[in-house]
């Protein structure tokens, strides 16, 4: 296991509260070319309040690995109440397979109930996705984070143009705040989908059997549809 004098930041600097900026992108350059696992053993030592955020292939591949490492993770997902059934059935069989506890995450049931009487069911087809995602999504992901020092997440470069840039670490700028900074990894960063897939199909990691009829990125049932040849898998979203 990697010690902190060679990850080149101080023990006192592990709380987020202190980390600087100049820490961040040493730790993201000596990281950079790590294997995956690698990157989740190390960062567990700088930031044990440390949480994985699952809801893909990605995701499960990263609890796999995080399963080998540390004792017990904290695993979340969030439950938007508009998930198809078969991700219902990917999620309990994740937490049948680990034997592992699986945070769900729900909007706030006011918020949520007047969205509804107001706009009905589908007013994303009319006015966007911003509101609906922001009370089904956003609103419950910040007030887990609000709770955690650093997540986990299944990001990678290749999974489309705004992820071209993703560091291994950085600094969250959608849920941080002056109070309460939050560290984001992606230990999958450079990996692309045939490497995840080839690791599924190495350890028998469990998937959403979606996917087996074309469906690549998995979100909302509503606003999720599959794929054809040669279409990018954010082309599903």
């Amino acid at each position: 296991m990697c010690t902190l004098p060679t990850l080149g930041i101080a023990p006192s600097a592990t709380n987020t509260l202190m980390i600087t900026a100049k820490e961040i992108d040493e730790l993201n350059i000596r990281l950079s070319n790590s294997e995956p696992k690698d990157i989740i053993q190390q960062v567990s030592v700088l930031w044990p309040k440390l949480c994985i955020s699952f809801s893909g292939a990605e995701d499960v591949a990263l609890i796999e690995m995080a399963t080998k490492l540390i004792d017990k993770p904290a695993i979340f997902t969030l439950d938007t109440g508009r998930m198809h059934p078969q991700t219902y059935e990917f999620i309990e069989s994740v937490r049948r397979h680990y034997k592992l506890p699986i945070e769900t995450l729900h909007p706030d049931s006011d918020r949520l109930g007047q969205l509804i009487q107001d706009k009905g069911l589908f007013s994303f087809f009319e006015d966007g996705h911003e509101e609906c995602c922001r009370i089904r999504k956003v609103e419950p992901l910040r007030n887990k984070l609000a709770t955690v020092d650093a997540w986990i997440t299944g990001q990678r470069r290749d999974q489309s143009p705004t992820r071209a840039d993703v560091p291994v670490v950085q600094l969250d700028s959608s849920f941080s705040s002056a109070e309460h900074p939050v560290i984001k990894i992606n230990p999958l960063a450079n990996w692309s989908s045939e490497d995840v897939w080839n690791y599924i199909r190495l350890f028998d990691v469990p998937y959403n059997k979606l996917h087996d009829v074309g469906f690549i990125s998995i979100g909302c049932e509503p606003c999720t549809r599959a794929v054809g040849p040669n279409q990018h898998e954010r082309e599903g979203r």
